[in-house]
């Protein structure tokens, strides 16, 4: 059940124009993420988030009132989640939903809202009650909450799409993926923006075969 749902395992939340504030530990956090996210074969990804997760985990134990260290703890654990599959990773998936709560509370804003939209895309993706806690209320909310810090951003956007398609509808996700598809490139973030790009390419592509 868990391996169909990719949690935050798309999720990367940060715009240049914070780069600057990041602390050398979460920047090298984000830069592992994406390489296992987007150059590491399917098979090997649980492994690899294992064990990242773990130093996610430690560097916001040393930092627990960074929104930053605790927003890439977030992604990263659900990431891990969306690797691991099944029951199992509901654990996890539930620790994220907490620690993306923390980093809201200390700073909604961090990070060009990216809690808000990591929470938001959580909501959507979890099994719903008895089995998680998805719910598309909640998931429409965060989502645009995280798109009204970040309305220009690829990822706010795209999650949004993503969201939209989802529900049914095709045209406001075309519009919106398209949004995100002309965001600025992130310096610093090429591995990251080509893989967002990517999905962004494959869920248009099906919008176009839905009209056919």
């Amino acid at each position: 059940m868990f391996k169909k749902i990719c949690l935050i395992t798309a999720t990367c939340l940060l715009t240049y124009s914070q780069a600057f504030a990041l602390s050398p530990e979460v920047a090298q956090l984000q830069k592992e993420w994406a390489e296992i996210k987007y150059k590491s074969p399917k098979n090997d990804q649980e492994e690899k988030f294992a064990v990242l997760v773990k130093q996610a985990a430690a560097n916001a134990s040393r930092t627990p009132n960074d929104p930053d260290a605790l927003i890439w703890y977030g992604i990263i654990e659900g990431s891990y989640a969306g690797a691991k599959g099944g029951l199992g990773a509901l654990s996890h998936v539930k620790n994220a939903k907490r620690t993306l709560e923390r980093a809201i509370e200390i700073d909604p804003k961090a990070l060009d809202g990216s809690a808000l939209t990591s929470l938001g895309s959580l909501y959507y993706q979890v099994p719903s009650w008895p089995i998680g806690f998805g719910d598309d209320k909640k998931a429409l909310e965060f989502l645009r909450q995280g798109l009204a810090v970040n309305p220009t951003g690829i990822d706010a956007n795209f999650f949004y799409g993503e969201f939209l398609f989802r529900s049914g509808d095709h045209t406001g996700a075309e519009q919106a993926l398209k949004k995100a598809r002309q965001a600025a490139a992130r310096p610093g973030r090429e591995v990251a923006d080509d893989g967002r790009r990517q999905e962004i390419d494959q869920l248009l592509a099906k919008i176009a075969e839905k009209r056919r």
